[in-house]
């Protein structure tokens, strides 16, 4: 007799994945070749008489196969199917899939519905498809990055140290290094100059390096730092230039020799979609010799943009006309970036270790195989490449087309805004269970090196900043004027709840997998609501202590038990109302976290004996109000 409806709940199948016997249940990539085993275990008192894989290519019809039974323990009857992934992509190496698992009852069908790509319900009509992504075979990210810890700095906020820079008779210098505010707009989308200065430099980012190194960094990333006239520099001038006040070549040579002495990478910050107008290549104000695309019909240049009519009708970035946009259909534009002496290649060789790529959603796919392709080459298949991709990167579709960042040959990793966003949920509001979606959702999307890969973010120069988030929970929609932003802040009591959401948050960047970025000074308590006011001046000597020794207390824990945290296998182990927990596996041990985000200490038991990496202690069963453990498997 078939089960109602009514009791579907009460007799959901299992899914698992295997490959060459190992459980990948958690997995939804695999290489173009891998042969992964689905494992259907179906109850009994389900009625099924069959299931059927449905699956098909993005933007392609339909095809259905067939699961073979097994075996049946009298409970549940167990379904197998193999999936040969070369055959499903067909000519290519490469594919994204949507699939579905179909239970035949005789009279009906039950289809799965799936809202993290691990979990599903049954439904009696299709609804929400699993994803399945084949990456080509060769698909691999730097070992080296897994496992690090990244540092993300705005130079002209960050430190101002000795050495020789170059001074402009059109900037404003701000002085105040401690009280001072940037250059706003009343109201967002206003025209800003951005010509004010606080100072800040390449010498001086040299001289913090041993500070950055007792945090257990091993990555920089710094914003642009080429010649450009605003204090941003996203408005590049010359992209063969270090720009005169960060101090030039010497400075960056100078940087580059001591973070190679003290093991830290160094990533820049490649904007590669537009210039600035006052550029080398645009030439607007004829301030490099009037060459420039705008200045000159006949400019090597111009085709580089795209004119209308005249010369003041171009393309620019999202209309704002300082940012005028490069085509990179234009293969002499292209190749400019992507040459084995191109920009990219130029700077691997000059001994940095990487690219984020700024606006990667419109970098076209020719521009990414070959920029890739040219920094990998340079630098022996050693340089990181992360895009800025503010969605799920796996099924980003972006102007009309569905993006491949992640199959071989483009990304290694995009900047993880889902992370950010899920986490923020998760300390305010106390929802581990969209957490946990979150994490099951990117983990499942992504291939595992990838995974491993990610830039897990709770800050950056485009957010407010992540204290004032928690302080002032209405930080992220704020649209108050300018001028009120730039005086308000954290009253004492609401900073120290935000300080406490902060070790909380933090504690959960720096153990899941991928690699924590932290926004200079948000280790130190700087405050800040939009931009500009998330970009104020570091706070040496001023620093919140408690803060800054709890990062680098989470960097220790990090460098220290690198062979379980750089690619240990994840594992969600719980999530329900303010607790989450989940472990890292690795063939060297076993790491678990539990967080508590809720107002009142929650137990959570463990079998074995675990010790806590923070406390040094043996694990008791219960974790404090919103509070951590980090606790290894002795």
């Amino acid at each position: 007799m078939l089960v109602q409806i009514a009791d579907w709940a009460k007799c959901t199948p299992i899914l698992k994945k295997r490959i060459n016997g190992t459980d990948v249940s958690a997995r939804g990539s695999f290489a173009y070749g891998e042969y992964p085993e689905f494992i259907v275990e179906a109850p009994r008192k389900l009625g099924a008489s069959a299931v059927v894989l449905r699956i098909c290519k993005d933007g392609e019809n339909d095809r259905d196969y067939p699961f073979s039974f097994t075996s049946t323990d009298g409970v549940a009857d167990i379904y197998t199917l193999c999936i040969d992934t070369a055959a499903l992509c067909g000519e290519e190496e490469d594919g994204i899939f949507f699939y579905e698992i179909l239970f035949l009852r005789g009279l009906d069908t039950l289809f799965t519905n799936t809202h993290n790509n691990v979990d599903f319900l049954l439904t009696a009509h299709p609804k929400n498809r699993f994803l399945l992504l084949i990456h080509k075979k060769d698909l691999k990210t730097p070992e080296w990055f897994w496992g690090s810890t990244m540092y993300q700095i705005f130079v002209d906020r960050f430190a101002i140290g000795e050495g020789e820079v170059g001074k402009r008779d059109d900037v404003i210098m701000n002085d105040d290094w401690y009280g001072g505010v940037p250059q706003y707009a009343e109201i967002p989308g206003q025209d800003v100059k951005n010509n004010m200065f606080f100072g800040g430099n390449l010498w001086g980012v040299a001289e913090k390096l041993e500070y950055l190194k007792s945090m257990g960094v091993g990555v920089l990333y710094l914003n642009p730092i080429f010649r450009a006239y605003s204090n941003h520099k996203y408005d590049t001038g010359d992209y063969f230039e270090i720009d005169a006040m960060f101090g030039g070549e010497a400075a960056f040579d100078a940087l580059v020799d001591k973070a190679n002495e003290l093991g830290i990478k160094i990533i820049l910050d490649g904007v590669f979609n537009h210039t600035g107008d006052n550029s080398r290549y645009f030439d607007r104000y004829g301030e490099y010799g009037g060459d420039g695309a705008y200045t000159l019909p006949d400019s090597k240049y111009r085709d580089w943009y795209r004119f209308g009519k005249d010369r003041d009708d171009f393309e620019s970035w999202w209309g704002i006309k300082i940012l005028p946009r490069l085509d990179h259909a234009n293969e002499s534009c292209r190749r400019f970036f992507t040459d084995k002496d191109g920009v990219g290649a130029h700077y691997i060789k000059k001994g940095i270790a990487g690219w984020r790529l700024d606006v990667a959603d419109e970098l076209s796919d020719e521009f990414l195989d070959e920029f890739c392709d040219s920094v990998r080459s340079a630098s022996g298949g050693e340089a990181v490449v992360i895009g800025e991709v503010w969605e799920n990167a796996a099924t980003k579709i972006a102007y009309g087309k569905r993006r491949r960042y992640l199959r071989g040959g483009q990304l290694d990793s995009v900047m993880n805004y889902p992370f950010r966003n899920a986490v923020l949920d998760f300390v305010i509001k106390r929802n581990a269970n969209a957490l946990a979606d979150t994490l099951k959702s990117i983990y499942s999307s992504y291939p595992k090196c990838v995974s491993d890969s990610l830039m897990n973010i709770l800050g950056t120069h485009d957010t407010e900043r992540i204290l004032t988030v928690l302080g002032k929970q209405d930080a992220a929609v704020c649209s108050d004027a300018g001028s009120m932003l730039a005086k308000k802040q954290l009253d004492e009591e609401e900073r120290r709840k935000a300080a406490e959401m902060l070790k909380l948050a933090s504690a959960l960047q720096f153990t899941v997998y991928g690699v924590p970025s932290v926004y200079y000074g948000d280790e130190a308590g700087v405050e800040g609501y939009r931009d500009p006011f998330c970009r104020r001046p570091y706070p040496w000597g001023r620093e919140d202590g408690e803060l800054l020794a709890h990062y680098r207390m989470l960097g220790a824990i990090r460098v220290q038990n690198r062979d379980v945290l750089a690619d240990g296998e994840f594992s969600l182990k719980h999530a329900k109302g303010g607790l989450i927990v989940y472990s890292r596996r690795s063939n060297s041990g076993e790491i678990c976290v539990i967080a508590n985000a809720g107002g009142r200490s929650s137990g959570y038991k463990l079998d074995g004996e675990w010790r806590d990496l923070v406390s040094g202690e043996t694990y008791r069963g219960s974790v404090g109000a919103l509070s951590f453990s980090i606790l290894r498997r002795v």
